[in-house]
């Protein structure tokens, strides 16, 4: 028997419709790629999506199933784009920025996009391929200043095609599983693979993502959203903003640590998020200029990578800011974890309370996740015993769009992370490593992660990565990559080994360090070890 409720589909419709009627006058302010400020709200928002629908399906004959590219910065276009193009059946493609060309005509000939809206200071990356893009009818101009040339072919400008649209506009109903959005993966280790979301996952993860245990916003929270909109959809946040009726903060471009600190104290923004590389420069930057003011900021939500907890400490010991651990990836839309502390933690010490922030955390309603071994079995939940993080739930991927990957899912339909993970007795999980980034010397297994965040923490380096470099003993030692706070400075080797050793074992803490200028980043802001590895596999620079 079914019951007795109505058929009320959850889209990215619903949401905006939501955010219009409930929070009309709340406001979403960008920082443009020319420094200059753009505010407006929620309401004004609304109007600019049916706008946009009507020129989508007027003016370039966009349909139901079609892919439109985004190749932009974080701004209320870009949101605009977020609700605009799902709205009428279509699929906002999202496109990162930083991948190289060759990755980027792959994508794009991949998706089969036909529109593509890019902005004016990026459309130098994609004169380099529009030959070799396929699919594309059109590309249309963000934010283009007063004498703009380019060799694009095809070419309209936004506010043109907007220009003249009814601002009304009759929504198609969809199906909440149709798709609504699609985002790739950066492709570090192979070709980008596509990750198709639906509007019921993208609903559902926003709605989750918003609650008091998870990252816990409100109509009273002023956001800073630092995470690229090209990077699994803004971690959903211009959904969640709308639901939640928080005032949206867009930095475009300004991404360097003096602007994001002015746009912080000039907007009063309580809470935000972005990669652990952005706060450790925040925090850098205010410890040699302290903001005056002080800071309205809260908590910042952190993913992508480990956060470090010495950031942790340092953060909230000189600002009075939280930092509040997160984890996912691509394929879970991305947010499947968060570490938060409980009731029964509070009589912990501080170091220790820290380290239960310094995990992932626990799952979301939603999720599930389990510690599979390597003979395959489920492994206890003893914070100690270690094996690959598997989970599904309701915004996991179930296939890799146009690609059979089985390899990546289980028999029995978990996707497999390739994260190597304890989870300890209260439920809170702890990526130790990738897999494949994983030392193995002399038979044992050693984490680079955990040499990382150790070394982090010592008041001298700023950053650290550690890769495995070939052994002919042991097969196979640690490298740590290093970057002092003051170059000027001097670390030996041996007071680096003395320091590790608190906490490792001799066999794990390496003997070769190597200083340089700044570790290399992948397109998101995490350390990219396959070019570390290319850089340094000899052990020297």
């Amino acid at each position: 028997m079914e019951g007795l409720i109505m058929d009320y589909p959850l889209t990215t419709t619903t949401i905006l419709e939501y955010g219009n009627s409930a929070f009309k006058h709340k406001k979403i302010i960008s920082y443009l790629p020319d420094a200059s400020r753009h505010e407006y709200t929620f309401g004004d928002l609304y109007k600019r999506c049916m706008q946009l629908a009507n020129a989508l399906t007027n003016t370039l004959g966009v349909k139901k199933g079609d892919m439109v590219g985004t190749f932009a910065w974080n701004h209320y276009q870009h949101v605009e784009l977020y609700y605009g193009v799902p709205g009428i059946g279509a699929i906002c493609h999202t496109i990162n920025i930083r991948l190289s060309s060759q990755q980027t005509e792959f994508i794009i000939n991949h998706a089969e996009d036909k529109v593509i809206f890019v902005d004016a200071t990026l459309v130098p990356l994609l004169e380099k391929i529009a030959g070799k893009l396929e699919t594309v009818e059109h590309f249309i101009i963000l934010n283009a200043p007063e004498n703009f040339n380019t060799t694009l072919p095809n070419v309209l400008h936004y506010e043109d095609i907007l220009a003249g649209q009814l601002e009304e506009f009759q929504w198609p109903t969809l199906n909440e599983n149709d798709a609504s959005g699609m985002c790739y993966t950066s492709g570090t280790t192979g070709l980008p693979k596509g990750v198709l979301y639906t509007h019921r996952s993208t609903y559902l993860h926003a709605l989750t993502i918003s609650t008091p245990n998870a990252a816990n916003y409100s109509n009273s929270d002023i956001v800073l959203l630092i995470v690229p909109q090209f990077h699994v959809m803004a971690w959903g946040y211009p959904y969640l903003c709308l639901l939640t009726g928080s005032d949206m903060v867009l930095p475009s471009s300004n991404l360097q640590p003096e602007a994001l600190i002015k746009i912080l104290q000039k907007e009063k923004v309580t809470k935000a998020n972005g990669v652990p590389t952005i706060w450790m420069g925040i925090y850098e930057s205010m410890k040699k200029n302290p903001p005056r003011p002080k800071l309205d900021l809260e908590e910042y939500l952190v993913g992508g990578s480990a956060l470090p907890a010495s950031l942790i400490k340092a953060m909230e010991k000189d600002f009075g800011i939280r930092g509040v651990h997160a984890w996912g990836m691509t394929e879970t839309s991305p947010l499947g974890t968060v570490s938060r502390l409980q009731p029964h933690h509070q009589d912990l010490s501080e170091d220790k309370k820290v380290g239960i922030r310094a995990k992932q955390g626990i799952e979301f309603p939603g999720i599930e996740m389990r510690i599979v071994d390597n003979n395959g079995n489920v492994a206890p939940r003893d914070g100690k015993t270690m094996g690959e993080l598997q989970v599904k739930g309701a915004w996991v991927i179930s296939s890799y769009f146009k690609t059979k990957n089985r390899d990546n899912f289980t028999n029995d339909g978990w996707f497999r992370t390739g994260d190597v993970s304890t989870v300890d007795q209260d439920g809170y999980m702890h990526i130790t490593d990738r897999t494949k980034d994983l030392i193995k010397s002399g038979g044992e297994w050693i984490s680079s992660v955990a040499l990382e965040t150790t070394l982090m923490a010592h008041p001298k380096i700023k950053e650290a990565a550690v890769i495995a470099i070939p052994d002919e003993k042991w097969s196979e030692r640690p490298l740590a990559v290093i970057v002092l706070h003051d170059r000027n400075e001097r670390v030996t080797n041996y007071e680096l080994k003395e320091f590790l050793s608190r906490d490792f074992a001799n066999y794990q803490i390496p003997e070769k360090y190597l200083f340089i200028g700044q570790v290399p980043r992948t397109s998101v802001g995490k350390f990219d070890k396959k070019e570390i590895r290319r850089r340094y596999a000899q052990g020297k620079l």
